[in-house]
């Protein structure tokens, strides 16, 4: 009896421990679906599909769900379920500008203490994303896109802010996904290749102004300005011989 007793208690000890494993794996990959943007932003994500998908309860869904919504990368409006976020214009002017301030901070941390590995890595990175715009793999070059500015942020050696980038380089996918103007290459390899080389010489202002000017290249490669009008419900019910008089009340002619 003794001995089965200490084999019931590390039992229960280890099944949360799978459950946690478990959630975050299931984080990590609806996390780079729309990282690749193949969860377009609006998406409905319906708990008995993922859980049917994923083999779990649809309890553990919603843990990965609402870790997502906190993060902001997920809305869940009540009574109609969780679908993936739609940052609006301003939405996106703000994550824009709070990777600019985070990202010009890293960037002075990064300068400071970069090995001939860390650049290697940095080069072999923009390499990759390059080679996936050859091959036309975009979800691919998105995610290697952002993984070039989280490696920056690791060198950096700050792992809070580290965090907070990793959820703005997200929701920039969401919104480059909702906003780019074409095809154009919001991320470009030739503007990355510039910041390695000015952080490989040293150079604090000249790699601050490159990753400034690289971000807000981004952003004006977006159509944040675009609004569908209104809908002009006069115009919608207009027809021959009804015109509104005073008041907004009907009249005919």
């Amino acid at each position: 009896m003794n001995r089965t007793a200490p084999t019931a208690a590390v039992n229960r000890t280890e099944a949360p421990s799978r459950k946690v494993s478990q959630i975050d794996l299931i984080y990590a990959e609806v996390l780079a679906a729309i990282f690749e943007q193949r969860l377009a932003p609006g998406t409905k994500l319906a708990e008995d599909a993922l859980g049917e998908i994923f083999g779990v309860s649809r309890t553990m869904i919603r843990s990965v769900l609402q870790r997502l919504a906190h993060e902001r990368i997920v809305q869940i409006h009540p009574n109609r379920g969780a679908f993936v976020a739609e940052p609006t214009p301003d939405e996106a002017r703000e994550v824009l500008q709070a990777r600019r301030l985070i990202e010009e901070g890293i960037i002075r941390e990064v300068i400071r203490k970069p090995s001939p590995e860390d650049i290697k890595a940095l080069r072999l990175s923009v390499a990759a994303e390059r080679a996936s715009l050859d091959k036309g793999d975009h979800p691919g070059w998105v995610r290697l896109s952002g993984d070039f500015h989280l490696r920056l942020a690791a060198i950096a050696g700050n792992e809070t802010l580290a965090v907070y980038l990793r959820e703005l380089v997200t929701r920039t996918s969401l919104i480059i996904l909702q906003y780019q103007k074409g095809n154009a290459s919001s991320c470009g390899c030739d503007e990355h290749m510039e910041i390695i080389r000015a952080i490989d010489a040293g150079d604090e202002p000249a790699a601050v102004a490159l990753m400034r000017d690289h971000l807000q290249t981004c952003e004006d490669q977006l159509h944040l300005e675009d609004r569908e009008a209104a809908a002009d419900l006069y115009a919608i019910f207009a027809k021959p011989g009804r015109t509104v008089g005073k008041g907004g009340r009907e009249t005919r002619k």
